[in-house]
This record gives C-alpha cells, sequence and structure tokens, in this order.
C-alpha cells in the first residue's frame, strides 16, 4: 500500500512540475508577443511621424515663395522638426522620460505646423495652388494616421501593461478660437 501512496504522490508532483512549466512557457511566450506588438506598433507610430516629417520642406517651400516675409514661422517651423530629428527612438517606448521628450518636441512641431497654416490663410493666391492644396490634403491625412497610430500604440501598451502612453497636449480640452 505504501508503493501505491508513493507512486501517486510521484505522478500528481510529475504531473504538477509539467502543469506549472506550461503555465511558465504560455504565460512568456504571451508576453513576448504582446512586447512585440507593442514593438510593431511603435514602428507605425515613428513611420507615420516621419511621414509628416518628410512632408514639412515641401509644404515649407511652397508657402515661403508666396509669403516670403513670414520667416519667424518659417524658423520655428524648421527648429520644431530639427528637434524631432535629434531625438533617437531607439526604445522609446520602454523609457518615459525620453517618451515624453520624444512627445513634447512632436507636439512643439503639431503647433509650429499650425502657426505656418494660420499665415497661409493670408494669402488666398497660395491656397488655390494645386500644389499647396496637394501638400495640404497630404498633411492632414497624415495628422489623422499619427492619431490613428497613436491609439492603436496606447492599446497595445495597454494590453502589456508596461509602457508609456501618448498623451493630449495641454490645454486640448479647450477648442481654439477661430476668428475671421
Amino acid at each position: 500500500m505504501g508503493k501505491a501512496i508513493a507512486l501517486i504522490v510521484l505522478v500528481v508532483l510529475i504531473f504538477a512540475c509539467v502543469a506549472g512549466g506550461v503555465y511558465v512557457a504560455t504565460t512568456y511566450n504571451g508576453l513576448v508577443t504582446l512586447d512585440q506588438k507593442v514593438q510593431a506598433q511603435w514602428a507605425q507610430v515613428e513611420n507615420v511621424y516621419q511621414r509628416r516629417n518628410d512632408l514639412i520642406p515641401n509644404l515649407v517651400e511652397t508657402v515661403k515663395g508666396a509669403a516670403a516675409f513670414e520667416k519667424d514661422t518659417f524658423t520655428a517651423v524648421t527648429e520644431a522638426r530639427a528637434k524631432v530629428g535629434q531625438i533617437n527612438t531607439q526604445g522609446l517606448a520602454n523609457n518615459p522620460e525620453a517618451f515624453a521628450k520624444f512627445q513634447q518636441a512632436q507636439d512643439g512641431l503639431s503647433s509650429a505646423l499650425s502657426r505656418l497654416l494660420v499665415v497661409v490663410e493670408k494669402y488666398p493666391t497660395l491656397t488655390a495652388t494645386q500644389n499647396y492644396r496637394d501638400l495640404q490634403a497630404q498633411l492632414e491625412g497624415t495628422e489623422n494616421r499619427i492619431a490613428v497610430e497613436r491609439m492603436r500604440f496606447n492599446e497595445a501598451a495597454q494590453a502589456f501593461n508596461t509602457k508609456a502612453y501618448f498623451k493630449a497636449v495641454s490645454g486640448a480640452e479647450t477648442p481654439p478660437q477661430v476668428k475671421f
């Protein structure tokens, strides 16, 4: 009878060890999968920000031709774009401080672009050109893509539960005042 109990205990221990090993392996694989989703989504965020960064010089040059004396605005856009380009995005999703600096630089670029678009409203002949309208449509589409990819990154980061999130710019809860 003692051998039967020892055999049962041994079988239960082996089963518990196998079940524990399967649980650990499954959990680890799940975490690796979630991390890969976060990294893939981060790559998409970088991709759409790069698209915007690539559009900016064309937009600035198009506007410069019609608004040559708006140098402060062009300088602000150029400097904001340069700040974005100086940030190393390697491992950024895992570093909250670097992530915050990245978001701050991107917010600065968005602000500078907004000022540029306000300047453009002063030049109706510029807004009537096909080249400008095409660039503006591409920029608007890119801004929409940025919003979508940031949302998807936040969803992936939430599932992984260890990454920094994109947040709204302070003051975003107050709608802008439009005056004509």
